[in-house]
């Protein structure tokens, strides 16, 4: 059975998250709904096997209010560029070293530099130590390095302890 239904709690929550969604109970909605309550965890089984555990829950909550915040920011500076063309931008490839360790902690770093308008992780280094960003306006590619290390990386580091 836990090879059907490799965790049970997450299906049955999913399966009633669909049934809220959807509001309501008919035949098909459910079936829909149990067929995707299986396959879903049954597709994220592998991201199971990098276990992790948050070490300062309250942090992650300000950290992604701070995303919250920058993705706003971010949106509002792309708009600007957009609509005043005359505004030169300044696209820079930047090498970002790396003081996190952990397979998740790096793609939560990656993932919200990507999440960040105007900014995308464009690819881990061989040694795992650096991540290769695109920024669409850069004035200072070593400040635009120190700020993602003192916004999101050091806050990182605390919360997952690596």
């Amino acid at each position: 059975m836990t090879k059907l239904i490799p965790a049970p709690w997450w299906s049955a929550f999913l399966l009633c998250f669909w049934l809220l969604l959807q509001n309501d109970v008919s035949v098909g909605t459910s079936l829909l709904g149990l067929i995707l309550a299986i396959l879903i965890p049954l597709y994220t089984l592998r991201a199971r096997d990098y276990p992790t555990t948050l070490h300062r829950p309250l942090l992650a909550v300000q950290y992604f209010l701070i995303l919250l915040v920058d993705i706003v920011v971010s949106n509002l500076d792309i708009a600007l560029i957009i609509l005043m063309p005359r505004k030169r931008i300044q696209p820079a490839l930047i090498e970002f070293p790396l003081d996190l360790t952990g397979s998740v902690p790096i793609t939560i770093l990656a993932s919200t530099i990507s999440l960040t308008p105007g900014t995308i992780s464009a690819e881990l280094g061989r040694d795992g130590r650096s991540l290769l960003i695109h920024a669409l306006n850069v004035q200072d590619p070593e400040a635009t390095v120190q700020q993602i290390k003192q916004r999101y990386e050091r806050r990182l580091k605390e919360i997952f302890q690596c």
